[in-house]
């Protein structure tokens, strides 16, 4: 099973933001993070995700990934995102991120956990780290998509 453990950050909200991603399978662990000039943190939280799933090589292998946001597990293990979609995303944020998370769910099936944040869990601790330090570093890229609709 290839395990994704997914945090974001964004300090302000909306703000510089960023994500944090590891995956792990077997004996390799690969950790991802990019940080945002202005953002939000459900932005955030929901790339962690995506950019995880864009990370796996391999198709066929059961995928669990394990996230503290209610926004993003809720929306999908709830089947909010279904309806959604049904109804063209009206009156949604975040649409391009979650038009762009639908085929990599089709395509991998992942199954979600919520894990409560700042509790202590080891990759979800590690993920915050990766988010934050993203946020605050020098090298922020720009969020076209938000920077257009919100700018």
């Amino acid at each position: 099973m290839i395990l994704i453990y997914t945090d974001g950050a964004a300090k302000g909200n909306p703000g510089n933001g960023g994500y944090g991603t590891i995956l792990k399978f077997r004996q390799h662990e690969k950790e991802l993070s990019e940080g945002f000039r202005l953002t939000t943190n459900n932005r955030m939280e929901l790339l962690a995700v995506i950019k995880g799933l864009e990370a796996i090589r391999v198709e066929g292998i059961p995928v669990k990934i394990y996230s503290d946001s209610k926004y993003v597990v809720d929306a999908i293990t709830k089947g909010w995102i279904w309806s959604w979609q049904k109804k063209g995303f009206k009156d949604k944020k975040n649409v391009d991120l979650w038009k762009r998370y639908i085929p990599l769910h089709n395509k991998y099936k992942p199954k979600f956990q919520w894990v409560k944040g700042h509790a202590g869990h080891p990759e979800n601790e590690r993920c915050d780290q990766l988010a934050v330090d993203a946020a605050e570093s020098k090298k922020l890229l720009i969020d076209e998509v938000y920077e257009r609709e919100n700018g």
